[in-house]
């Protein structure tokens, strides 16, 4: 394998898609929500992307069968609107930065292909006060407007990495508005707390006047 490349199995007709985003990170919180949007939508899987990028090692399941490192992408209808979600098994090595670019260009190429018109970012942030506290940030101003809550937080002055800062900030280039939205922990894995409390927020994210605006815009 020489580069990076995406798997179809089928393509599902979409409408009103939108992408969200769920890789292992810190606190396993993204990949966590978006366990639990599969789950709740009974999403199904169409399509892996692979890359030399990923690790050098192969998962093994239950069965004793072999598997290399993937992303995942799964489609699910909810409502009026497609979510075409995305989970995995890893992210490239931290130190690899180029490698963040060309996996997340991709990806975006391929979420551009299918129609998406919005992007949702899911992850964990080191807990510095309240570890209940999901923080949010955003391409639009009026989105943060309408998620604002008690226990939700814009998230300012910070940097948020891996792929679940890089979507977001790839979607303007792209012309694509994005959301993240992050779960506060003091768990460098399996926060299944901070996990739910991010779903809860997408949830209501997915009905929120601004969100759906960009969404089913023309």
């Amino acid at each position: 394998m020489k580069e990076s490349y995406i798997r179809v199995f089928y393509r599902p007709v979409l409408s009103n898609p939108l992408l969200v985003e769920g890789l292992p990170g810190f606190g396993g919180v993204g990949e966590e929500a978006a366990r639990l949007l599969i789950e709740f939508t009974k999403a199904r899987l169409f399509a892996e992307l692979y890359s030399p990028d990923f690790p050098d090692y192969v998962i093994v399941d239950d069965s004793g069968i072999c598997n290399l490192p993937r992303h995942q992408f799964h489609w699910a209808r909810q409502d009026d609107i497609d979510l075409v979600i995305l989970t995995g098994d890893t992210q490239p090595q931290p130190e690899e930065l180029p490698a963040y670019y060309e996996v997340c260009g991709l990806i975006m190429d391929f979420a551009q292909e299918l129609g998406c018109k919005f992007v949702i970012s899911l992850g964990g942030v080191p807990a510095t006060r309240g570890r209940h506290q999901v923080y949010i940030a955003s391409t639009l101003p009026s989105i943060l407007e309408s998620l604002k809550e008690d226990g939700v937080a814009i998230y300012r002055n910070g940097r948020i990495v891996g792929a679940t800062g890089l979507l977001p900030g790839l979607a303007r280039i792209y012309g694509i508005q994005g959301l993240c939205i992050l779960g506060a922990t003091n768990r460098p894995f399996g926060d299944r707390e901070a996990g739910f409390r991010v779903f809860r927020l997408l949830m209501k994210a997915l009905k929120s006047p601004a969100v759906r605006s960009a969404i089913l815009r023309p």
